[in-house]
């Protein structure tokens, strides 16, 4: 992970994330600086960034805002104070209202961004100044400095291109926390035709069925906010196994970038997880990225023990073939 370090200090008011990145500065300076790679790493795994403006001068302004997997949304606000090109640039940083003016009721801290050479690449030194300690007190307890960690440690696959990234290397799995596991996969193929085999019941009948020997005889899927979706499994005459199924909520459907979903198993008393599906396409390929939430570490160990990778990886090399065909 990118992310050495993330320490804050209560007497200086500040909170301070250093990172390295096997990449010279001008492409490190370069992410930090393009709104467009600042929407695929700015805001944790579960509330990615959509920047809406983003004047990069002495006195401009930027403004974003993170939506949840519920479809909520955060604004945020940056007025550029300082800019030395590919060095460093410090920013006023708000919480913002819709309209993007600074949210009084909010803290308004001070952030800067700076980075320097190292022999293996660059390292990024994020630097906050708060204005007091209940300020800083509040962002800690919300979440600030697990949400940034998550956020920076997302950057590798910005600054390497996802080809470099990703391809060849099979499903990827990251445990993030006690709750959150990142699922990454590339297809060489355009994100609209991997959102179609993903969200068209006719064709995830034909990949989205885990080891060899289970047929998929189930699929219903009414994608759209609080629809719902039925997916259920039966073994092959020959396949050891019971009929199985899974059932949940849409909660979030963003096409072709972005569905969120519960999943629950059908006819059980289990816990539910939230499913945050993102696509991301560069030069003709697709990095799919599943967030997956679960309600407990016991409950996320149990189910990795199952052997779920294995399978996924399975479905996902149909996928890849339906895709490129």
């Amino acid at each position: 992970m990118p992310v050495t370090s993330v320490t804050t200090d209560p007497e200086a008011l500040t909170m301070t994330l250093v990172a390295e990145f096997g990449v010279p500065i001008d492409r490190l300076w370069h992410a930090f600086t393009d709104p467009r790679q600042l929407d695929r790493f700015w805001g944790p795994p579960s509330w990615p960034a959509t920047f809406t403006a983003h004047d990069f001068t002495v006195g401009g302004v930027a403004n974003y805002h993170m939506t949840s997997p519920k479809g909520e949304q955060a604004h945020g606000r940056w007025e550029f104070l300082n800019i030395d090109p590919k060095n460093s640039f410090e920013v006023l940083d708000a919480f913002a209202s819709k309209d993007g003016s600074i949210d009084p009721n909010m803290p308004t801290m001070r952030t800067g961004f700076s980075f320097t050479p190292t022999d293996s690449g660059s390292q990024l030194t994020n630097t906050t100044w708060f204005t007091s300690l209940e300020d800083l007190e509040q962002l800690t307890k919300m979440g600030m400095v697990e949400g940034a960690t998550m956020a920076i440690n997302q950057l590798d696959s910005v600054l390497q291109g996802l080809r470099e990234f990703a391809q060849g290397k099979g499903t990827q799995t990251e445990i993030l926390s006690d709750q959150h596991v990142r699922f990454t996969r590339l297809f060489d193929a355009p994100r609209e035709l991997v959102w179609k085999a993903y969200t068209t019941p006719e064709l995830m009948q034909r990949w989205l069925l885990g080891p060899e020997g289970w047929t998929m005889p189930i699929c219903e899927l009414d994608l759209r906010p609080g629809g719902r979706y039925r997916n259920g499994w039966s073994p092959e005459a020959g396949t050891e196994g019971e009929p199985f199924g899974f059932d949940g909520e849409v909660l979030l459907v963003d096409p072709p970038f972005r569905a969120v979903m519960t999943e629950h198993m059908t006819d059980t008393d289990y816990p539910s997880t939230v499913n945050d599906l993102t696509l991301i396409e560069e030069d003709g390929a697709t990095l799919m990225t599943l967030l997956v939430e679960y309600p407990s570490a016991e409950v996320r160990d149990m189910v990795l023990a199952t052997g779920m990778v294995d399978g996924m990886e399975t479905s996902f090399a149909r996928l890849e073939e339906i895709v490129r065909s």
